[in-house]
């Protein structure tokens, strides 16, 4: 056979062929995804986004990006052990530290780099992590990577995380937990939690990615309000990506659990450090919260009129203790029309389907904003009164 007439490797059966399939099987299922560029003006009032505090605009913290990066260049230049911890790092970590209660924060470049870090480096073979059921991708693949054995309880049952830790042949234990769950918007019981934890020697290691920002007083978190904020044995990750209206991750604990990080945590030793333009940012934000200590409960306000809106509406939909609300609509497909519905009408929400949620509990995810106007509330109100009247919205 000559080589004109052999058939292209395109065309055969290859390592890879089995993608098509798998794409043409999530199509079926309603669960194929789609990138969709985001227009810098676009008019749409955002519902989708976690800027939650709506400070990814604010005058003050785009000035401290654009100084940051006059002062610092475009990128961090190398890893933190290296030449990638600036003295603005050490700065917003110190400030970090102080707002969340705690003797000392380790920034990270993202809040699932952070959440892999701190797991990874307090836990591994011979160690159990217990896990609550409804925890974030990026808490579940750090329990994975650490090759702890992991135990999988039930959402926020706090007996069966007790159970868990008496049961356990292992010397140590992290208890694993977001404090605002992502989707459903609910915060986690962390005082019976911690009192679990400290009966059985365990370690409380809490998410506060929705929590940090948004809940308990002046939005130092919801470990805070709990009154663990600086406890020897409770850890917290935070993004800077939300509240705080950046990019990146920290870890915020004892000084004795930072300098471990710094020996540790292999998703800070070997990544690249968080960009000074970031690192400004988020300090930027963090001054405007502590200089306007409403901005928190602002947000909370306007997510709880959501809720009571869609309830009032018959919608059935999930209290928020924060930002986060979710309009639940049954099917993929559902979902997916509920969410081009709004869009049509200029109301962009977000969409989650499986594997993000359970079979049969894909919704739209209802983020509220510490910046929406009066005329905005009352176009949210409008398109989820129309939506409200579809008779096969669920």
């Amino acid at each position: 056979m000559s080589t004109d007439d052999r058939p292209s490797y395109e065309t055969q059966h290859h390592p890879l062929s089995w993608l098509a399939l798998r794409a043409d099987q999530r199509r079926a299922a309603g669960l194929r995804r789609t990138l969709v560029p985001r227009a810098a003006d676009s008019a749409l009032i955002d519902l989708a986004g976690n800027d939650y505090l709506g400070l990814t605009r604010h005058p003050e913290v785009v000035a401290a990006t654009i100084e940051a990066v006059r002062r610092w260049g475009t990128g961090s230049t190398g890893s933190r052990l290296v030449t990638g911890t600036t003295e603005l790092h050490a700065e917003l970590e110190a400030e970090l530290a102080a707002h969340a209660g705690t003797e000392a924060a380790l920034v990270f470049s993202s809040g699932y780099l952070a959440n892999l870090g701190v797991i990874t480096a307090l836990a591994g073979r011979g160690d159990l992590i217990v896990s609550d059921s409804l925890n974030h991708a990026s808490l579940i693949d750090a329990a994975r990577l650490s090759r702890a054995r992991i135990a999988i309880t039930p959402h926020s049952d706090v007996d069966a995380v007790a159970a868990a830790l008496a049961g356990r042949a292992e010397e140590r234990a992290l208890v694993v937990v977001e404090s605002l769950f992502s989707v459903d918007g609910d915060t986690a019981p962390l005082r019976e939690l911690h009192e679990a934890c400290r009966a059985h020697g365990a370690v409380l290691v809490v998410d506060e990615a929705h929590g940090f920002g948004v809940a308990g007083p002046e939005g130092r978190g919801a470990v805070f309000e709990a009154g663990l904020a600086g406890e020897p044995d409770v850890v917290v990750a935070a993004t800077l990506s939300k509240a705080l209206a950046s990019q990146g991750g920290a870890v915020l604990g004892s000084a004795e659990l930072i300098a471990h990080l710094v020996d540790a945590a292999r998703s800070m030793i070997f990544d690249t450090g968080l960009a000074p333009a970031a690192a400004g940012a988020a300090l930027a934000a963090l001054r405007v919260i502590r200089r306007d200590p409403g901005l928190p409960e602002t947000v909370r306000k306007r997510s709880w009129e959501i809720y009571e809106l869609a309830l009032e509406l018959g919608l059935q939909v999930t209290a928020p203790s924060g930002a986060v609300t979710s309009i639940i609509m049954g099917a993929p497909e559902a979902a997916v029309a509920a969410r081009d519905f709004c869009l049509e009408r200029g109301l962009h929400v977000g969409c989650f389907r499986p594997p993000s949620v359970p079979d049969g509990k894909s919704r739209l995810r209802v983020t509220a904003r510490a910046d929406l106007s009066d005329f905005e509330a009352e176009q949210i109100r409008s398109v989820l009164s129309d939506l409200a009247a579809i008779p096969t919205q669920v």
